[in-house]
């Protein structure tokens, strides 16, 4: 599998801890894990001792044979030939007798018997020459036993320093893969200082799909460690190949397991390809997972958090279901008694294909909008599902977004390249009815897979697709009339096809782009003079400034071949 990164999600400045505590697996968080994923420790330890003492019954084998081998082997090593052995002991003896004298006149120069009476007449007369006033210096091992050196060094602090995350830093969360091993890589990133690097890495059992922040503590969170039950937190759940929602502290490092999983594994095997028919052409048929309201049978590919109900995640997935997950509830048992696990509250079967994506509405906090491969999007209220209304489209959805800024508006991207904007409350009940979109964008050749709209400047949209290119648009409204849509700017990012480009939550011209080359970028629009003129009005009526670079607004991390090829050329230069 080529290296990628399939989604990317900013944290807001101020957020996250400024510093992060490093995971500690105790007795109590041991329990936790255990519970969560499934391990019964104990059936564990009698199985390894079963297959310890049938290892030691057997004796034998593969390994058996190689240790009678080498035994064998040491056995002939050890038998000694008495007679051989004697004469060996006789000839070194007469060697020896012969080349005593010959030693001791070589030795005697050097007067070795009366070395130590040398070392007490010196030290009697005073001393040991030049070098004797090294007598009363003492040797400390550690400078911290040292009481000359006020000063002490303390690992811990300088761990606590490279770690520390100012207020004036956005973390940006990065879901990789490189070489089949997927991760969430977690950057900071410092706009004043136009800096990004890479702060630490949480490890993943899957391929990742989807990515959403929220702050709400989950009830098996593994907070543990702090002093009482944390409101406010810094989490990030993710969405993979698997059929469970992880999700993650990002205020811990090194963490080994997350703080709490929704749903559990597919214990079936259904999701297993089997070749079926005969001759030379085989067809795979996949087999269709029976679904369940508890919890998902198939991969998730999107998430959506509720920022007013906080303890609310929605999530969409392949097995054709959006679910509800409160993570204010505790995991129960499950039926058949091998752990615990977290069930959906609520399950809906709104589409006839692989649901794609889906986002709670700011304003409406009870509406959902989802989009699937059957090309439609529904909009319906999580009470009264039944009563929802949608739109059919000309391809696979890639991408839905509500308009922050108009609550009954909402923006689809699809594979063909196109990018509609619809309004919900123009939409019929019946898809058979025709649902025409307000406008429609074409804005890439092939998929339009990224899409998000400005929440600090009106009418401001970002679009990336599989044409490796970031395109930001200027959308203005007129009282009464059709919108007019113009491209303000648009950036090869060199991040191959792109996957997911998202608007800063601080910087109203900021956005982080990654993609294809498991790259990525951070591109400050507001660095093009033309991108500042056009949004110049936008920008006043918000409130924002938009601070002048000089350099070209494409920030990224730089990579040890890039810093070795920079300081070839600088010396190169130098020559010159």
């Amino acid at each position: 599998m080529s290296s990628l990164i399939s989604c990317v999600a900013w944290v807001k400045r101020g957020v996250a801890a400024q510093h992060p505590r490093k995971y500690v697996l105790d007795e109590k968080e041991l329990e936790r894990v255990s519970a969560l994923a499934h391990i019964e420790l104990e059936d564990a330890r009698v199985e390894l001792e079963r297959a310890h003492k049938a290892a030691i019954k057997m004796g034998k084998g593969a390994e058996g044979e190689e240790a009678d081998d080498n035994d064998e082997d040491e056995d002939e090593e050890q038998w000694v030939d008495e007679e051989d052995d004697s004469m060996a002991v006789d000839e070194i003896q007469t060697e020896e007798s012969a080349e005593t004298p010959a030693k001791k006149d070589e030795l005697s120069q050097y007067n070795l018997d009366g070395y130590d009476d040398d070392d007490e007449d010196d030290e009697a007369a005073g001393g040991f020459g030049p070098f004797s006033n090294i007598k009363g210096l003492t040797f400390y091992r550690d400078n911290t036993d040292d009481p000359y050196i006020t000063v002490k060094e303390d690992p811990e602090d300088e761990e606590r320093e490279e770690l520390e995350i100012l207020p004036t830093d956005n973390l940006i969360v990065a879901a990789k893969t490189e070489d089949d091993v997927s991760q969430l890589e977690i950057y900071v990133y410092d706009d004043s200082q136009e800096n990004v690097y890479v702060h630490h890495d949480l490890m993943l059992p899957n391929f990742p799909l989807c990515l959403e922040w929220l702050d709400f503590s989950p009830a098996s969170s593994s907070g543990i460690h702090a002093d009482g039950p944390a409101k406010f937190g810094n989490y990030i759940a993710v969405g993979t190949m698997d059929p469970e929602i992880e999700i993650w502290s990002l205020d811990v490092v090194e963490s080994m397991y997350p703080d709490m999983v929704l749903g559990r594994p597919d214990k079936t095997a259904a999701h297993v390809p089997v070749p079926a028919g005969t001759g030379k052409k085989k067809r795979k048929k996949v087999k269709q997972r029976p679904r369940s309201s508890i919890h998902h049978v198939d991969a998730v590919l999107g998430l959506s958090w509720n920022r007013t109900h906080r303890h609310m995640l929605a999530s969409a997935s392949a097995d054709q279901t959006v679910k509800l997950w409160d993570l204010s509830r505790a995991p129960v048992a499950d039926e058949d008694g091998t752990g615990e696990s977290v069930p959906a509250v609520r399950s809906f079967d709104a589409h006839k294909d692989k649901v794609q994506a889906v986002q709670w509405n700011q304003t409406e906090p009870t509406v959902l909008l989802s989009g699937s491969y059957d090309r439609t999007v529904r909009v319906f209220d999580s009470r009264a599902p039944d009563t929802g209304v949608g739109a059919v489209l000309g391809a696979d959805v890639e991408a839905i977004r509500w308009d922050p800024w108009e609550s009954h508006a909402f923006y689809v991207s699809l594979e063909n390249g196109l990018v509609l904007n619809f309004d919900a409350r123009t939409l019929p009940t019946d898809l058979a009815s025709p649902s025409p979109a307000r406008f429609t964008v074409s804005a890439h050749d092939g998929a339009a897979s990224a899409l998000d709209v400005n929440p600090l400047i009106r009418g401001c949209i970002c679009t990336g697709g599989a044409d490796k290119v970031v395109k930001v648009w200027n959308i203005d409204q007129t009282e009464g009339g059709k919108p007019s849509v113009s491209m303000v700017a648009s950036r090869n990012l060199e991040v191959g096809k792109v996957f997911s480009a998202v608007f800063s939550p601080d910087d109203p011209l900021t956005i982080a782009a990654a993609g294809s080359k498991a790259k990525l970028q951070i591109w400050d629009v507001g660095a093009n003079a033309g991108a500042r003129k056009a949004f110049a009005s936008k920008l006043a009526e918000a409130g924002k400034v938009i601070k002048e670079r000089e350099s070209t607004g494409l920030i990224g991390v730089v990579s040890d071949d890039e810093e070795d090829t920079d300081a070839e050329g600088d010396e190169g230069d130098d020559d010159s």
